[in-house]
Order: structure tokens, then sequence, then C-alpha cells
């Protein structure tokens, strides 16, 4: 057996030209591109027909889009690099259409200066900078700062003391609000759950009183 120093290269997709349609497969672009060098129109369409069924095989989700036989042609055109020739059901797209970029959605408002507490804590601190000084605006300075540490303890997940709320609220308000002296905050029991947005955990013990009602049911 003769013996060669030559090495068997490796072909890796990483090296191959991106696909237009990578949902469908490089089998998928090799028989478009087979199909494509077919001299007669009529089994052109024939085979452009056949490879629109095995797409729809290979992607069968997009059944659950409307008109999505529509779909799969202008899919057929895209992995053609829309040089297509065939008698097609549907127009052929245009590829300017598929090309253009999304238009950029303009964020509305400033970047939140704490994320923690949310936008809506800063227009509220804004509102009560406004306020004429009085008991009603020293109670509802105390009511968010409440609200603030709840906040607080959800992401973070140790106490909190009140001095540390009441500079974020200064420093949110850049100065403009400041909590009177002798504010105090309530206190709050640290063994309860304060559950992070969107997660399914009780809040407060909620799930401790609901089990203790459904055992004491058992019980009867």
């Amino acid at each position: 057996m003769e013996n060669t120093n030559e090495h068997i290269g490796l072909d890796y997709n990483t090296a191959r030209e991106p696909l237009a349609m990578p949902e469908y497969g490089r089998n998928i672009l090799k028989m478009v591109e087979q199909m494509k060098e077919i001299p007669d129109k009529a089994k052109r369409t024939e085979q452009a027909r056949a490879i629109v069924k095995v797409m729809e095989l290979l992607n069968p989700q997009v059944r659950q889009l409307d008109n999505f036989d529509h779909k799969l042609w202008d899919h057929l055109y895209m992995i053609a690099g829309f040089d297509l020739d065939v008698d097609s059901p549907y127009p052929s797209p245009v590829a300017e259409e598929f090309n253009t970029r999304p238009v950029p959605i303009p964020m509305k408002g400033e970047k939140i200066k704490a994320t923690h507490y949310g936008r809506n804590i800063e227009k509220i601190i804004d509102l009560l900078s406004q306020e004429p000084d009085g008991e009603v605006k020293t109670e509802m300075i105390r009511s968010l700062a409440v609200y603030m540490r709840q906040q607080y303890l959800i992401w973070n997940k140790d106490s909190v003391s009140d001095e540390t709320i009441f500079k974020d609220i200064e420093k949110l308000s850049e100065g403009r609000l400041t909590v009177p002296e002798g504010v105090r905050l309530h206190q709050i029991n640290y063994d309860n759950n304060f559950a992070r947005p969107g997660l399914s955990i009780n809040v407060g013990g909620q799930g401790k009183n609901r089990n203790y009602r459904k055992n004491k049911g058992k019980r009867k």
C-alpha cells in the first residue's frame, strides 16, 4: 500500500458561506443550486415545488403562520439569492424588502438612575419635591421610603438601614428632597420572602398560610 503524507481536509460549516435561511440547512441550498441549473423551465418549476414541500417538512412550525405557503416560496427565493426563474404561484419578492434594517424605537426618557427602584420611583420623587413642606408631605415621604425599602430588599437579600434609604431619596432627587428629622420606618420581619418580579415565589409567607389552611382542612 502506498504511504502518503497527505492530510484529509475537514469541511467545517464555519469555513463555508453563511446560509441565508439556516433553519432549512445546507442540503436545501444544494437542492436549490442544482434546480437552478435545470435548463427546462417547466422541470425547474416542478423541482421548485418539490423543494418547497421538503422545506415545509423541515420547518413544520411555519404552518402556524398565515399564508405559510406564500412564505415558503419567499424563503425559496431568499435561499436562491432572489435569482430564480420558475413559475411561482406567488409574485417574486424583492430583495430590498428583506434587507432593510428595522426602524429603531427611540427610548423614552433618560436612563434609570437606580434600576432596583425603577423609573416610577424617580417620578414620584420629582412630584414630592414640588410639594410644600408640612405633615402631609412628611407622611408621603415616609410611605415612599417604606416602599423603597421593600424594593431594595427584593433585589438585595439583606437588611438595610433607614439612613441608606433616606440617602437614596436625596440622591435620586439631586438634593431637592430631604427626609425630615425624626422620620422612622416601621420594622420589617426579615423572615418574610420578598420575591423578585416575575418569579413564582410566595411573598410575605403567603404560601405558608395557604399550606397551613390546607393542612388544617385535612385534619378535620
